[in-house]
């Protein structure tokens, strides 16, 4: 046998021991952990605490056998035996020994072979186990006999209104009414001090009733539903049920004559969380210069329980106008605090989220109860980010005064021809760089406005910033710069083909003017903002193959091929333009003749139409205004079909058990003037109200009247 094997034959009996020892002594305080959790909490506290108690004192167990090792069981030997002559590490070294070593090693071994080692074990901690196992379990029988009387049922409550019931005949004694809430509430178990119960929806409602003297069946009766049989046994009468809607119900049990009260069952829904934004204080925040990170802080409250979990919605917006690129991203967020009102607080690094300026970044958290089944999911109020567009350059002096932004430049069909004809007469006096930089200058003024008028035929425009609407019409003093040596005239005339705009006319008051024009801008050619016919598109189509023939030409440096295209394309716009006008006739407007053997006579017949009348307000929904009106006279009425409608419609009326009871009372008492009078005011609260309408106006009395009949 190797000297490891040997060592360890003689540590397993002390290691046993201890491993006992001390699970003996630790154990009691662990049972009574697991108990008081059991008791308080309920079997899964139990577990949670005998299993936190386990890995304690398993790991408490382990430290200590590792104390015993080699070291250990040299001193136990050598101490316990003086004949081993303090020679017992030699027999479990791993060493090489020497002659003389090894001697002694079997001298000593075959002496240490006549040992117990069973002897070599520590005591056992006899005195302690005696006092921690009887502490223990004076504990656990102290939980158990708490539990018991605090799980016990009170005794049964007396009634306190007790209708009055013939001699023989059995009537309600005592009552208790146990409420057991769902487990997602997290609300213990209670008891309710009346026959009234409002408890949260889903709750389990256990009834237990005493009556003398004892009838042969019992029941609880829903007013207008289902019949609840009770079962009797040692405490009384008991019955349960689930409750879920409100309804209103009678104890009865059999031989009772006279009828009993009804009493209310009404559940409080689960209300869904609400979601608040802590910080940031405002719900648009401006990004500061050099800012990395930015904190956002929301809270959830719930009446039960927010929980732990939710999802973070963030949606960045980049870029301006058009040219906006939505990016939405969640991820999922641990709250703080109590269940019933939990923080989330979350630190964005900005850098993730390729911000520029004008960019926006929102932040949205979607958090959800722990209603089961199914939790109710509410999405908080949003808080934006905004990355700040750098403001321009502050201007001193005269440069204050000077206007930052010029007005879009843009051409005409005419003025790319008349710059095109200047350009052919200086082709002489340019070089040849010159002359193709101008050439193709205008090959982008002419693209340019190919482009606007493709709008009108569905083409998409090639790039932007897009400039103004052409306006072929527009005056060519306006269009760019002219040359001395263009040889053409700068001014207009009469008879050029184009337009020459309404002059500037000085403000009269009362003059509206163009306030479009003044201080907006358009985004079509208002002549042409209406689809365009067939035959109209198909002209706009030709001008703009012969604007692009052109374009073509200019852009190769070729303008006198250029020409005849833009010209065509000058000819086909026009007639888009005559084709898209509509001409008016000027005249006044055409009264019908007077009848002159009508006129002062008074009759007016066919000349004016009838009266206005008022049109009646119509109820969509008439069952509770019918019976409403039928309640204030004698007679039938149907309480069957307004039961109906209250349940129907329960989510819409404030106190819908007030309603049913009193509905329930007419139905005992139906002759009764005070019980359909309360039923009345119920309905009162019920009725629609009808929308705001016309007064009728007085008639002014009898005098009034006998005006009124005068004039007729």
């Amino acid at each position: 046998m190797s000297r490891e094997l040997r060592t360890q034959e003689w540590l397993a009996p002390a290691r046993r021991r201890a491993v006992l020892d001390t699970l003996l002594v630790w154990g009691p305080p662990v049972l009574v952990l697991a108990a008081a959790g059991w008791a308080m909490a309920g079997p899964l506290a139990a577990a949670a605490a005998l299993g936190a108690g386990g890995f304690a004192l398993g790991w408490q167990a382990v430290r200590i056998a590792r104390r015993f090792d080699r070291d250990w069981l040299v001193r136990r030997l050598d101490a316990r035996d003086a004949a081993l002559e303090d020679s017992a590490a030699l027999v479990f070294v791993e060493a090489d020994l020497g002659p003389l070593q090894r001697l002694q090693a079997e001298r000593i071994a075959a002496r240490i072979d006549a040992l117990d080692p069973a002897a070599l074990a520590e005591d056992w901690s006899r005195r302690r186990i005696a006092v921690v196992w009887a502490l223990g379990l004076a504990a656990v029988a102290g939980i158990l006999v708490w539990q018991a009387r605090a799980e016990a049922p009170p005794p049964l409550a007396p009634v306190t209104a007790v209708t009055a019931a013939a001699p023989g005949e059995p009537r309600l004694t005592g009552q208790r009414i146990r409420i057991v809430p769902p487990a997602y509430t997290g609300l213990a178990p209670r008891y309710a001090t009346g026959l009234d119960v409002r408890a949260p929806a889903g709750s389990r409602i256990e009834w237990t009733f005493a009556f003398a003297p004892q009838p042969s069946s019992a029941a609880l009766q829903l007013v207008g539903g289902q019949r609840l049989p009770l079962a009797q046994g040692g405490d009384g009468w008991t019955g349960a049920l689930r409750l879920d809607v409100p309804a209103l119900y009678r104890v009865t049990a059999e031989g009772m004559r006279a009828a009993q009260p009804a009493h209310r069952l009404e559940p409080v829904a689960d209300e869904p969380p609400q979601v608040r934004v802590v910080e940031p204080a405002s719900g648009l925040v401006m990004m500061k210069p050099g800012q990395r990170n930015w904190r956002v802080v929301f809270e959830a409250s719930d009446d039960y329980a927010v929980d732990r979990l939710a999802r973070l919605t963030l949606t960045t917006a980049i870029g301006e106008g058009e040219n906006v690129t939505f990016t939405e991203r969640s991820r999922t967020v641990t709250g703080t605090g109590d269940p019933k009102r939990r923080r989330f607080v979350i630190d964005l690094p900005l850098a993730d989220f390729g911000l520029q300026p004008g960019s926006d970044l929102v932040a949205q958290l979607t958090v959800a109860d722990t209603r089961a089944p199914g939790p109710q999911m509410v999405r908080g109020p949003g808080v934006i980010l905004r990355y700040p567009i750098p403001e321009p350059p502050q201007a001193e002096g005269l440069d204050l005064m000077a206007k930052q932004v010029m007005p879009a430049y843009f051409r005409s069909q005419r003025q790319v021809i008349i710059d095109t004809e200047a350009l052919i007469r200086q082709r002489r006096s340019l070089s040849a760089d010159e002359f193709l930089v101008r050439s193709d200058t205008i090959g982008v003024d002419q693209r340019l406005l190919r482009l606007r008028y493709g709008q009108f035929v569905g083409m998409e425009a090639e790039e932007t910033p897009r400039p103004p609407m052409p306006t072929a019409d527009k005056d060519a003093a306006d269009q760019g710069e002219h040359y001395d040596g263009d040889g053409h005239d700068h001014g207009h005339h009469p008879g050029d083909g184009h337009d020459h705009g309404s002059e500037t006319e000085s403000p009269v008051f009362g003059d509206l003017g163009n306030i479009t024009a003044e201080y907006g801008h358009v985004h079509d050619e208002s002549e042409a903002a209406t689809l365009l016919d067939p035959d109209t598109r198909t002209l706009l189509k030709a001008a703009l193959d012969a604007m692009w023939e052109a374009e073509l030409n200019l852009r190769s440096g070729r303008p006198e091929a250029a020409l005849p295209f833009e010209n065509r394309a000058l000819d086909y716009i026009k007639q888009v333009q005559q084709a898209t006008r509509i001409y008016l006739p000027k005249i006044g407007s055409r009264q019908p003749p007077i009848d002159q053997a009508r006129r002062m006579t008074g009759k007016r017949e066919g000349i004016v139409g009838g009266g206005a009348s008022l049109t009646p307000f119509a109820i969509e929904d008439a069952v509770p205004a019918t019976a409403w009106r039928a309640l204030s006279q004698p007679g039938a009425i149907d309480l069957d079909g307004l039961e109906g409608w209250v349940r129907a419609n329960s989510g819409r009326i404030r106190d819908p058990l007030a309603v049913l009871a009193a509905i329930d009372a007419v139905r005992g008492a139906p002759a009764s003037r005070s019980l359909r009078d309360k039923l009345r005011g119920q309905l009162w609260t019920v009725l629609t109200r009808p929308p705001a309408a016309v007064r009728r106006r007085p008639d002014g009395g009898a005098l009034g009247r006998r005006y009124l009949e005068a004039l007729r």
